[in-house]
Protein backbone atom coordinates (compact mmCIF):
# COMPACT_ATOMS: atom_id res chain seq x y z
CA UNK A 1 0.00 0.00 0.00
CA UNK A 2 1.05 3.50 -0.56
CA UNK A 3 1.97 5.55 2.49
CA UNK A 4 -0.34 8.27 3.63
CA UNK A 5 2.65 11.01 2.76
CA UNK A 6 3.23 10.73 -1.03
CA UNK A 7 6.52 8.61 -1.32
CA UNK A 8 8.98 10.92 -3.55
CA UNK A 9 11.29 11.19 -0.79
CA UNK A 10 13.96 8.61 0.22
CA UNK A 11 14.50 9.74 3.59
CA UNK A 12 16.91 9.01 6.45
CA UNK A 13 15.94 7.00 9.56
CA UNK A 14 16.17 9.60 11.32
CA UNK A 15 13.20 11.90 13.66
CA UNK A 16 14.28 15.21 14.92
CA UNK A 17 12.04 16.55 17.91
CA UNK A 18 14.05 20.02 18.70
CA UNK A 19 16.35 22.32 17.53
CA UNK A 20 18.81 24.24 19.00
CA UNK A 21 21.03 26.72 17.44
CA UNK A 22 23.20 24.40 15.40
CA UNK A 23 21.76 21.43 17.03
CA UNK A 24 18.74 18.88 16.48
CA UNK A 25 17.98 16.35 18.91
CA UNK A 26 16.91 13.00 17.92
CA UNK A 27 14.02 11.50 19.59
CA UNK A 28 16.46 8.67 21.04
CA UNK A 29 17.52 11.71 22.31
CA UNK A 30 20.91 12.24 20.39
CA UNK A 31 22.30 15.32 19.38
CA UNK A 32 23.18 16.41 15.74
CA UNK A 33 25.57 18.91 14.33
CA UNK A 34 23.49 20.26 11.75
CA UNK A 35 25.46 21.31 8.72
CA UNK A 36 22.80 21.43 6.69
CA UNK A 37 20.36 23.95 7.74
CA UNK A 38 17.32 23.02 6.19
CA UNK A 39 19.33 23.08 3.03
CA UNK A 40 20.58 26.14 3.48
CA UNK A 41 17.08 27.75 5.06
CA UNK A 42 17.67 28.01 8.79
CA UNK A 43 19.97 30.60 8.50
CA UNK A 44 20.32 31.98 11.89
CA UNK A 45 19.88 27.82 13.20
CA UNK A 46 16.86 26.40 15.27
CA UNK A 47 14.50 28.46 17.49
CA UNK A 48 15.85 31.70 17.17
CA UNK A 49 15.20 33.83 19.73
CA UNK A 50 14.49 36.77 18.29
CA UNK A 51 13.16 34.87 15.02
CA UNK A 52 11.22 32.65 17.75
CA UNK A 53 9.73 36.12 19.55
CA UNK A 54 9.15 37.82 16.07
CA UNK A 55 6.57 35.20 14.92
CA UNK A 56 4.81 35.11 18.44
CA UNK A 57 4.02 38.22 18.49
CA UNK A 58 3.07 38.80 14.76
CA UNK A 59 0.51 35.06 15.32
CA UNK A 60 -1.08 37.27 18.45
CA UNK A 61 -2.44 39.98 15.83
CA UNK A 62 -3.32 38.55 12.71
CA UNK A 63 -2.11 35.36 10.43
CA UNK A 64 -3.36 36.04 6.69
CA UNK A 65 -5.41 38.76 5.11
CA UNK A 66 -4.95 38.06 1.48
CA UNK A 67 -2.86 40.41 -0.89
CA UNK A 68 -6.21 42.34 -1.34
CA UNK A 69 -5.12 44.76 1.54
CA UNK A 70 -2.52 46.33 2.57
CA UNK A 71 0.34 44.40 4.78
CA UNK A 72 2.23 46.66 6.91
CA UNK A 73 5.17 44.36 7.73
CA UNK A 74 5.77 43.54 3.81
CA UNK A 75 5.78 46.59 3.23
CA UNK A 76 8.72 47.40 6.28
CA UNK A 77 10.37 43.75 4.74
CA UNK A 78 10.05 45.53 1.25
CA UNK A 79 12.05 48.70 2.02
CA UNK A 80 14.53 46.61 3.62
CA UNK A 81 15.63 44.75 0.53
CA UNK A 82 14.90 47.68 -1.83
CA UNK A 83 17.48 49.44 0.73
CA UNK A 84 20.48 47.00 1.30
CA UNK A 85 20.26 45.83 -2.86
CA UNK A 86 19.91 46.69 -6.50
CA UNK A 87 16.05 46.28 -6.89
CA UNK A 88 13.66 49.07 -7.02
CA UNK A 89 10.67 46.64 -5.67
CA UNK A 90 9.52 43.40 -4.47
CA UNK A 91 6.97 40.42 -5.31
CA UNK A 92 6.70 37.87 -1.56
CA UNK A 93 6.04 34.63 -2.63
CA UNK A 94 6.26 31.36 -0.23
CA UNK A 95 9.22 29.58 -2.43
CA UNK A 96 12.10 29.48 -4.53
CA UNK A 97 10.10 27.55 -6.78
CA UNK A 98 7.11 30.19 -7.12
CA UNK A 99 9.90 32.87 -7.55
CA UNK A 100 11.69 31.18 -10.23
CA UNK A 101 7.97 31.48 -12.03
CA UNK A 102 7.38 34.81 -11.73
CA UNK A 103 11.07 35.67 -12.96
CA UNK A 104 10.40 33.95 -15.79
CA UNK A 105 7.08 35.24 -16.41
CA UNK A 106 8.36 38.99 -15.19
CA UNK A 107 11.38 38.37 -18.06
CA UNK A 108 8.70 37.83 -20.77
CA UNK A 109 6.11 40.13 -19.69
CA UNK A 110 9.15 42.74 -20.51
CA UNK A 111 9.58 42.23 -23.93
CA UNK A 112 5.87 41.58 -24.88
CA UNK A 113 5.27 45.18 -23.50
CA UNK A 114 8.34 46.60 -25.59
CA UNK A 115 6.52 45.54 -28.52
CA UNK A 116 9.11 42.31 -29.20
CA UNK A 117 6.61 39.57 -28.18
CA UNK A 118 8.82 36.78 -29.64
CA UNK A 119 11.97 37.72 -27.23
CA UNK A 120 10.82 34.71 -25.29
CA UNK A 121 14.33 32.44 -25.00
CA UNK A 122 16.07 32.22 -21.55
CA UNK A 123 19.64 30.75 -21.36
CA UNK A 124 20.30 28.41 -18.40
CA UNK A 125 23.02 26.00 -17.68
CA UNK A 126 23.57 22.39 -16.97
CA UNK A 127 23.97 21.50 -13.34
CA UNK A 128 21.48 24.29 -12.13
CA UNK A 129 18.57 24.05 -10.16
CA UNK A 130 15.60 26.68 -10.38
CA UNK A 131 12.66 24.45 -8.50
CA UNK A 132 10.40 21.53 -9.80
CA UNK A 133 7.53 23.78 -11.43
CA UNK A 134 7.16 23.03 -14.68
CA UNK A 135 9.00 26.29 -15.61
CA UNK A 136 12.00 25.06 -13.37
CA UNK A 137 12.53 21.60 -14.62
CA UNK A 138 12.37 22.81 -18.07
CA UNK A 139 15.15 25.92 -17.21
CA UNK A 140 17.07 23.00 -15.62
CA UNK A 141 16.39 20.81 -18.45
CA UNK A 142 18.75 17.55 -17.09
CA UNK A 143 17.01 14.38 -17.77
CA UNK A 144 17.31 13.42 -13.89
CA UNK A 145 14.67 16.69 -13.32
CA UNK A 146 12.64 16.60 -16.66
CA UNK A 147 12.22 12.51 -17.62
CA UNK A 148 8.47 11.59 -17.28
CA UNK A 149 7.55 14.70 -16.84
CA UNK A 150 6.86 15.76 -20.95
CA UNK A 151 5.62 17.82 -22.67
CA UNK A 152 8.07 20.68 -21.06
CA UNK A 153 7.18 24.16 -21.24
CA UNK A 154 9.45 25.82 -23.94
CA UNK A 155 11.68 28.69 -24.57
CA UNK A 156 14.76 27.18 -22.98
CA UNK A 157 18.87 27.34 -24.26
CA UNK A 158 20.52 25.14 -22.55
CA UNK A 159 24.00 25.64 -22.17
CA UNK A 160 27.04 23.55 -20.82
CA UNK A 161 28.61 25.31 -17.34
CA UNK A 162 31.32 27.64 -18.63
CA UNK A 163 30.54 27.45 -22.56
CA UNK A 164 31.84 31.06 -23.04
CA UNK A 165 31.32 30.61 -27.16
CA UNK A 166 28.35 29.21 -26.86
CA UNK A 167 26.87 31.21 -24.65
CA UNK A 168 28.56 34.73 -26.70
CA UNK A 169 26.23 32.90 -29.81
CA UNK A 170 23.22 32.47 -27.92
CA UNK A 171 23.03 35.55 -26.32
CA UNK A 172 22.70 37.18 -29.83
CA UNK A 173 19.89 35.07 -31.11
CA UNK A 174 16.80 37.25 -31.83
CA UNK A 175 14.55 35.45 -29.31
CA UNK A 176 16.60 35.55 -26.55
CA UNK A 177 14.95 37.47 -23.16
CA UNK A 178 17.26 36.84 -20.82
CA UNK A 179 20.08 34.92 -18.99
CA UNK A 180 19.21 32.46 -15.67
CA UNK A 181 21.85 31.67 -13.37
CA UNK A 182 23.05 31.33 -9.91
CA UNK A 183 25.81 32.36 -8.75
CA UNK A 184 26.91 29.67 -7.23
CA UNK A 185 24.92 26.55 -7.90
CA UNK A 186 24.13 25.04 -4.82
CA UNK A 187 22.43 21.48 -6.43
CA UNK A 188 25.10 21.38 -9.05
CA UNK A 189 27.64 20.29 -6.30
CA UNK A 190 28.60 24.10 -5.50
CA UNK A 191 29.96 25.33 -7.86
CA UNK A 192 30.75 29.40 -7.75
CA UNK A 193 30.59 31.40 -11.16
CA UNK A 194 33.99 33.28 -11.07
CA UNK A 195 33.32 37.04 -10.30
CA UNK A 196 35.23 38.04 -14.09
CA UNK A 197 32.29 35.49 -15.37
CA UNK A 198 29.66 37.74 -13.34
CA UNK A 199 31.12 40.38 -14.99
CA UNK A 200 31.04 39.03 -18.15
CA UNK A 201 27.47 37.93 -18.25
CA UNK A 202 26.40 41.73 -17.28
CA UNK A 203 28.33 43.01 -19.92
CA UNK A 204 26.67 40.23 -22.45
CA UNK A 205 22.72 41.01 -21.45
CA UNK A 206 23.85 44.41 -21.95
CA UNK A 207 25.40 44.29 -25.48
CA UNK A 208 22.35 42.71 -26.38
CA UNK A 209 20.04 44.17 -24.57
CA UNK A 210 18.94 41.49 -22.34
CA UNK A 211 18.19 40.66 -18.88
CA UNK A 212 20.01 39.13 -16.45
CA UNK A 213 18.36 36.94 -13.86
CA UNK A 214 20.28 35.52 -10.98
CA UNK A 215 18.99 32.60 -8.97
CA UNK A 216 20.02 33.66 -5.49
CA UNK A 217 17.99 30.95 -3.16
CA UNK A 218 20.38 29.10 -1.62
CA UNK A 219 23.17 31.05 -1.71
CA UNK A 220 21.68 34.62 -0.86
CA UNK A 221 20.88 35.95 2.59
CA UNK A 222 24.15 36.19 3.75
CA UNK A 223 25.45 32.57 2.86
CA UNK A 224 28.45 33.73 1.38
CA UNK A 225 29.60 36.43 3.64
CA UNK A 226 27.50 39.14 1.28
CA UNK A 227 23.92 40.04 1.51
CA UNK A 228 24.26 38.25 -1.71
CA UNK A 229 26.78 36.27 -3.74
CA UNK A 230 26.57 38.59 -6.76
CA UNK A 231 27.87 41.85 -4.20
CA UNK A 232 31.62 40.14 -4.85
CA UNK A 233 31.45 40.89 -8.38
CA UNK A 234 30.86 44.23 -7.87
CA UNK A 235 28.03 44.39 -10.12
CA UNK A 236 24.00 43.85 -9.94
CA UNK A 237 21.22 41.86 -11.99
CA UNK A 238 18.32 42.89 -13.35
CA UNK A 239 15.79 40.58 -11.76
CA UNK A 240 17.18 38.04 -8.80
CA UNK A 241 15.08 34.81 -6.70
CA UNK A 242 15.16 34.54 -3.27
CA UNK A 243 13.73 32.00 -0.59
CA UNK A 244 15.26 29.90 2.00
CA UNK A 245 17.49 31.84 4.12
CA UNK A 246 14.86 35.09 4.15
CA UNK A 247 12.80 33.38 5.88
CA UNK A 248 14.71 31.99 8.39
CA UNK A 249 13.60 28.24 8.55
CA UNK A 250 9.42 30.20 7.70
CA UNK A 251 8.31 29.15 4.25
CA UNK A 252 9.34 32.88 2.41
CA UNK A 253 10.75 33.55 -0.92
CA UNK A 254 10.88 36.77 -3.31
CA UNK A 255 11.65 38.49 -6.48
CA UNK A 256 13.55 41.68 -6.37
CA UNK A 257 13.39 43.67 -9.85
CA UNK A 258 14.57 47.07 -10.86
CA UNK A 259 11.77 48.83 -11.82
CA UNK A 260 12.53 48.62 -16.02
CA UNK A 261 12.78 45.26 -15.65
CA UNK A 262 9.17 45.06 -13.46
CA UNK A 263 7.44 47.43 -15.85
CA UNK A 264 5.39 44.87 -17.23
CA UNK A 265 4.11 43.51 -14.25
CA UNK A 266 1.12 45.37 -13.58
CA UNK A 267 -2.45 44.84 -11.73
CA UNK A 268 -3.71 41.29 -12.49
CA UNK A 269 -0.60 40.28 -13.84
CA UNK A 270 0.78 37.88 -11.34
CA UNK A 271 -0.31 36.94 -7.52
CA UNK A 272 -0.36 35.05 -4.34
CA UNK A 273 -2.77 33.91 -1.74
CA UNK A 274 0.05 33.22 0.68
CA UNK A 275 2.68 35.52 -0.13
CA UNK A 276 4.02 37.92 1.67
CA UNK A 277 1.41 37.26 4.71
CA UNK A 278 1.97 38.89 7.97
CA UNK A 279 3.78 35.81 9.74
CA UNK A 280 6.23 35.18 7.00
CA UNK A 281 7.06 38.80 6.86
CA UNK A 282 7.21 39.46 10.54
CA UNK A 283 9.97 36.59 10.57
CA UNK A 284 11.52 37.90 7.07
CA UNK A 285 11.75 41.35 8.91
CA UNK A 286 13.95 39.59 12.18
CA UNK A 287 16.27 37.85 9.56
CA UNK A 288 17.01 41.03 7.92
CA UNK A 289 17.37 43.05 10.93
CA UNK A 290 20.50 40.52 11.93
CA UNK A 291 21.81 39.06 8.97
CA UNK A 292 22.47 42.80 6.59
CA UNK A 293 24.35 44.04 9.38
CA UNK A 294 27.73 44.39 8.29
CA UNK A 295 29.29 43.53 11.46
CA UNK A 296 27.17 40.25 11.36
CA UNK A 297 28.33 40.08 7.97
CA UNK A 298 32.04 40.33 8.81
CA UNK A 299 31.78 37.36 11.72
CA UNK A 300 30.42 35.11 8.85
CA UNK A 301 33.73 35.90 6.87
CA UNK A 302 35.30 35.20 9.65
CA UNK A 303 34.02 31.95 10.60
CA UNK A 304 33.96 30.70 6.92
CA UNK A 305 37.58 31.40 6.52
CA UNK A 306 38.02 28.70 9.52
CA UNK A 307 35.78 26.81 8.91
CA UNK A 308 37.57 26.34 5.01
CA UNK A 309 40.80 26.42 7.00
CA UNK A 310 39.81 23.23 8.94
CA UNK A 311 38.20 21.61 5.93
CA UNK A 312 41.23 21.73 3.88
CA UNK A 313 43.15 19.75 6.77
CA UNK A 314 40.28 17.43 6.92
CA UNK A 315 41.04 16.77 3.35
CA UNK A 316 44.64 16.52 3.59
CA UNK A 317 43.95 14.29 6.64
CA UNK A 318 41.45 11.87 4.84
CA UNK A 319 42.75 11.50 1.31
CA UNK A 320 41.56 7.99 0.09
CA UNK A 321 38.00 9.77 0.99
CA UNK A 322 38.08 13.75 -0.09
CA UNK A 323 39.63 15.42 -2.60
CA UNK A 324 39.11 19.01 -2.61
CA UNK A 325 37.27 21.96 -1.05
CA UNK A 326 35.30 24.10 -3.34
CA UNK A 327 32.40 27.11 -2.97
CA UNK A 328 32.35 30.28 -1.10
CA UNK A 329 31.37 31.62 2.37
CA UNK A 330 29.57 29.03 4.58
CA UNK A 331 28.25 27.76 1.13
CA UNK A 332 31.18 24.77 0.70
CA UNK A 333 31.16 21.23 -0.69
CA UNK A 334 33.67 18.89 0.02
CA UNK A 335 34.11 16.82 -3.48
CA UNK A 336 34.38 13.41 -2.50
CA UNK A 337 36.68 10.65 -3.86
CA UNK A 338 34.15 7.78 -2.09
CA UNK A 339 30.53 7.97 -2.81
CA UNK A 340 29.36 11.16 -1.16
CA UNK A 341 26.36 9.04 -0.39
CA UNK A 342 28.14 7.01 1.73
CA UNK A 343 29.81 9.57 3.25
CA UNK A 344 26.62 11.34 4.52
CA UNK A 345 25.60 8.14 5.77
CA UNK A 346 28.71 7.70 8.01
CA UNK A 347 28.14 11.35 9.09
CA UNK A 348 24.72 10.44 10.71
CA UNK A 349 26.33 7.51 12.20
CA UNK A 350 28.83 10.25 13.94
CA UNK A 351 25.62 11.98 14.35
CA UNK A 352 26.68 15.05 11.93
CA UNK A 353 24.31 16.14 8.92
CA UNK A 354 26.03 17.20 5.86
CA UNK A 355 23.82 17.45 2.40
CA UNK A 356 24.67 15.39 -1.13
CA UNK A 357 25.38 17.39 -4.13
CA UNK A 358 25.67 16.33 -7.81
CA UNK A 359 29.33 15.70 -8.86
CA UNK A 360 30.14 13.16 -6.18
CA UNK A 361 30.02 16.49 -3.47
CA UNK A 362 28.59 16.72 0.16
CA UNK A 363 27.37 20.16 0.90
CA UNK A 364 28.23 21.91 4.07
CA UNK A 365 25.72 24.39 4.60
CA UNK A 366 25.52 25.59 8.45
CA UNK A 367 24.02 28.48 10.32
CA UNK A 368 25.62 31.49 9.88
CA UNK A 369 26.18 32.53 13.32
CA UNK A 370 27.60 28.77 14.15
CA UNK A 371 30.20 29.04 16.77
CA UNK A 372 34.08 28.66 16.52
CA UNK A 373 34.00 25.51 19.52
CA UNK A 374 31.06 24.04 17.08
CA UNK A 375 33.22 23.70 13.80
CA UNK A 376 35.62 22.24 15.37
CA UNK A 377 33.17 19.94 16.65
CA UNK A 378 32.40 19.51 12.85
CA UNK A 379 35.32 18.84 12.27
CA UNK A 380 35.77 15.62 14.73
CA UNK A 381 32.45 14.14 13.72
CA UNK A 382 33.63 14.55 9.70
CA UNK A 383 36.74 13.10 10.69
CA UNK A 384 35.11 10.13 12.55
CA UNK A 385 32.59 9.80 9.61
CA UNK A 386 35.47 9.82 7.04
CA UNK A 387 37.71 7.37 8.73
CA UNK A 388 34.55 4.81 8.73
CA UNK A 389 33.94 5.23 5.53
CA UNK A 390 38.14 4.60 5.02
CA UNK A 391 38.01 1.52 6.81
CA UNK A 392 34.45 -0.02 5.09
Amino acid sequence: MISSILPTYNRAPLTFVKGEGSWLIEADGRRFLDLGAGIAVNCLGHAHPGLTAALTEQAGQVWHMSNLYNIPAQKTLADKLVDATFADTVFFTNSGTEACELAVKMARKYFYDKGQPDKTDIITFSGSFHGRSSAGIAAAGSEKMTKGFGPLLPGFVHLEFGDHDGLTSAAAEPNVAAILIEPVQGEGGIRPVPDQCLKGLRDLADEHGILLIFDEVQCGVGRTGKLFAHEWAGIAPDIMMVAKGIGGGFPLGAVLATENAASGMTAGTHGSTYGGNPLGCAVGNAVMDIVADDAFLSDVNRRAGLLRQKLEGLVADNPDVFEAVRGSGMMLGLKCKATNSDVVAAGYAADVITIPAADNVIRLLPALNITDAEIDEAMTRLDKAAKAVANG
